[in-house]
């Protein structure tokens, strides 16, 4: 079994900004010398005493020892110049997301540590393998890609180029772990994992806001309160900049040669043209001057249930709605179901979407009065959700679908007739992407996973989400978004396809 570096090894962070002192902390936190430096004037001292301060605070809040916290801080050097770096063991590069630049400082760095030196990069875009081809050795080079705060989040991705050594990659991923991480493994393809998996997150949230489907602050509100998302798309986008955002999106397509999957948004290249970046410039999709409220989600006035309530069929989202509506002391009769319905209110029809417009579904089934809705994290405590109707539906069944919904203690948000709704179609759409990921050899399944709850905070990973839905839902919903939009966007992974065929479980 590979192990750790030792913590006698000097490690040397280049990159005095928010990654690299963040990763510094990490470091001498972990038990090591670390020496950072930076080429602007006393900013890896400034990091320095940012990070001795931080020590201090941690242990005046009893997370670590006065004694811990001391030594911790008595490990960080400030370099002046990269000859200081000699007796390096490993060299993490946080600069500037910049090819040449990158290149250019581990050719430099060649010169001066020493034969058995690791080199890692902070990178989270550029090509592990482009940066090591410029290289006496490549093989000393992989990624160590941490997420931002270092400190805090989790995650770190050890990215191999095509000429990293399975060695290197483990050495790393013990180093990771022995630092308190969750590390996982990836091959350097564009986005690697996170940045790749997490881009239709994005995509179809802005998709919906083309297509009217809803304004930003309801489906942010049913992407958090149905799909149990910690923040909606739109406010993270504003959180995350849309300069940087859409630069990833922008990067990640044009690295796969402008694939429809991951095609960027002129509403969002809008913001980033006309300045609106999000809460550093005080405008994004929400706007946060001072005195600025943030918009209240689009939320149906309370409806009158009907008498005439059938819950159909034996389903997980039957059951769930049935609990619901016993528990609220609501009368309904139980009722088997052939066309995949779930409930009946007086004359409405209620299915969950399959990722067709409800007014299609309600021609090809022969039910006028159809009402869909979205996908729910677990429908058993969604607080929302979002529902569609036919266009040949009567404004009575309209109601009488609402009034169960907030009879069994939901919100209830209506969406214009999109296929696929809000929640559905974007866990669809992550599933793909991981799947595609897996297939691609990219990473594991477990590694996808495992990456998008520690990355990026998802509730559950994309893979379990498809599992829990069920394979088969997952690939219908992409067939019905394909061929309702005729984009090879929604496209559906083989290895999908290969589950659904197996009758087997995307992973454990």
């Amino acid at each position: 079994m590979t192990t750790a570096i030792s913590t006698t090894t000097v490690v040397a962070v280049i990159g005095a900004g928010a990654m690299g002192a963040g990763i510094a902390q990490v470091a001498a936190a972990a038990g090591h010398t670390v020496k950072l430096v930076d080429t602007r004037a006393q900013a890896a001292q400034a990091a320095i005493s940012s990070i001795q301060a931080q020590f201090s605070k941690m242990a005046e809040k009893g997370k670590i020892s006065q004694a811990d916290a001391v030594a911790a801080s008595a490990r960080l050097i400030a370099a002046q110049q990269l000859g200081d770096l000699a007796d390096a063991g490993l060299v993490v590069e946080a600069i500037a997301e910049n090819l040449q630049a990158k290149q250019q400082l581990f050719r430099d760095l060649e010169g001066i540590v020493p034969a058995d030196c690791i080199f890692a990069t902070n990178t989270s875009s550029i090509s592990v393998t482009a940066i090591g081809s410029a290289l006496q050795n490549p093989q000393r080079l992989a990624g160590l890609h941490f997420f931002n705060p270092a400190p805090l989040m989790a995650l770190v991705e050890i990215v191999s180029g095509l000429a990293t050594p399975r060695a290197l990659a483990d050495a790393l991923f013990a180093t990771a772990s022995a630092w308190g991480k969750t590390p996982v493994h990836a091959r350097s393809t564009p986005g690697f994992i996170v940045n790749r998996v997490a881009r239709p997150y994005y995509g179809e949230a802005l998709r919906l806001l083309t297509e009217g489907a809803a304004d930003c602050a309801t489906v942010d509100a049913v992407m958090r309160e149905a799909g149990g998302f910690r923040m909606g798309p739109f406010e993270l986008m504003d959180m995350i900049g849309h300069d940087v955002n859409y630069a990833v999106t922008c990067s990640v397509w044009n690295a796969f040669y402008n694939d429809p999957r991951f095609q960027p948004s002129l509403v969002q290249k809008e913001l980033v043209d006309a300045g609106f970046l999000g809460k550093k410039t005080g405008r994004g999709f929400f706007d946060y001057s001072a005195g600025a409220g943030k918009p209240a989600p689009t939320t149906e006035p309370s409806q009158t249930l009907p008498a005439a309530l059938s819950i159909c069929g034996d389903g997980d989202t039957a059951r769930a709605l049935a609990e619901r509506l016993s528990a609220a002391g609501v009368a309904f009769e139980r009722s088997t179901s052939a066309d995949g319905r779930i409930a009946q209110v007086g004359t409405a029809v209620v299915f969950v979407t399959d990722g067709r417009s409800a007014t299609q579904r309600a021609s090809d089934g022969g039910v006028a009065d159809t009402v869909l809705i979205d996908l729910a994290m677990n429908y058993r405590t969604n607080t929302r959700i979002a529902i569609a109707h036919a266009a040949q539906c009567s404004t009575t069944a309209v109601s009488s679908a609402t009034a169960m919904l907030q009879a069994a203690g939901m919100n209830v948000s209506r969406f214009a007739d999109v296929p696929g709704l809000a929640v559905m179609r974007t866990v669809a759409m992550l599933a793909n992407e991981a799947a595609d990921a897996v297939n691609q050899g990219v990473c594991t399944a477990a590694a996808a996973d495992a990456a998008m709850r520690l990355g990026v905070n998802y509730p559950q990973g994309p893979l379990a989400w498809a599992n829990q839905a069920g394979p088969i839902t997952i690939r219908d919903v992409l067939a019905n978004l394909g061929a309702s939009y005729g984009e090879d966007r929604y496209r559906i992974s083989p290895l999908i396809q290969r589950h659904v065929f197996s009758g087997t479980r995307l992973h454990d």
